[in-house]
């Protein structure tokens, strides 16, 4: 059992008898993603509202990373309740892919806008490639799953990209004070690991599809 696979199960332990009660009163697994998606949304106009009126408030960074977080776990949730509940269906899994890549593209887009406004040039460059390797990460594995390939290799996915973008700007928020350094490093250090990571990861995942092939 891999690392991934160990937290899944812990995430699930404790998850399950909010899950249980979700569905008890009816609640699907399309409205638990789309509430996901309108949280990520929340974050970004958090976002963009601190950089276009109050540039130099690092707490609108904070705040935002808090409601990423929050909306990770509407991510786990709709599975759990679409598995759970017997509601699990190909429109939902698309629908839940989809919103998923929305998510994480107006969350980055957020980012990217705040740190232009604030003068932060090289964070926004930094974070536009972490969108790339976002991208590409779940482009390749669509790809691949199209010609029956299993791809879930790589450091980077979708649950580490969105705990590193949280908690990197939680950490802004909350050293915001602090004159040691500038804490919006805080934020571009987990974005310069997911442009790293991310973009291995989806060449990773090129070399895994490449050697299943072979073997075909």
């Amino acid at each position: 059992m891999n690392y991934r696979d160990f937290l899944q199960k812990i995430i699930y332990w404790v998850i399950n008898p909010l899950v249980k009660g979700m569905i008890r009163v009816g609640i699907t697994p399309n409205f638990v993603t789309t509430s996901g998606f309108v949280l990520n949304v929340a974050a970004a106009v958090l976002l963009l509202y601190g950089a276009l009126n109050h540039p130099r408030e690092l707490s609108y960074l904070g705040w935002a990373g808090g409601v990423i977080l929050f909306a990770g776990l509407f991510d786990m949730m709709d599975g759990r309740i679409a598995r759970l509940g017997g509601m699990s269906s190909t429109f939902g899994a698309l629908y839940d892919s989809v919103l998923d890549r929305y998510s994480e593209l107006v969350t980055l887009f957020g980012i990217s806008v705040w740190f232009s406004s604030c003068g932060y040039v090289w964070g926004c460059i930094i974070t536009y490639i972490a969108l790339i390797g976002s991208i590409m990460v779940s482009y390749v594995r669509a790809r691949a799953e199209g010609l029956d390939i299993e791809c879930k290799v790589g450091l980077m996915q979708r649950p580490e990209r969105v705990v590193l973008t949280a908690l990197g700007l939680i950490l802004t928020g909350l050293c915001a004070k602090t004159a040691s350094f500038d804490p919006v490093l805080l934020t571009i250090v987990p974005m310069g690991l997911i442009a790293v990571l991310a973009n291995l990861t989806a060449f990773w995942r090129i070399i895994h599809c490449y050697r299943q092939l072979r073997k075909k």
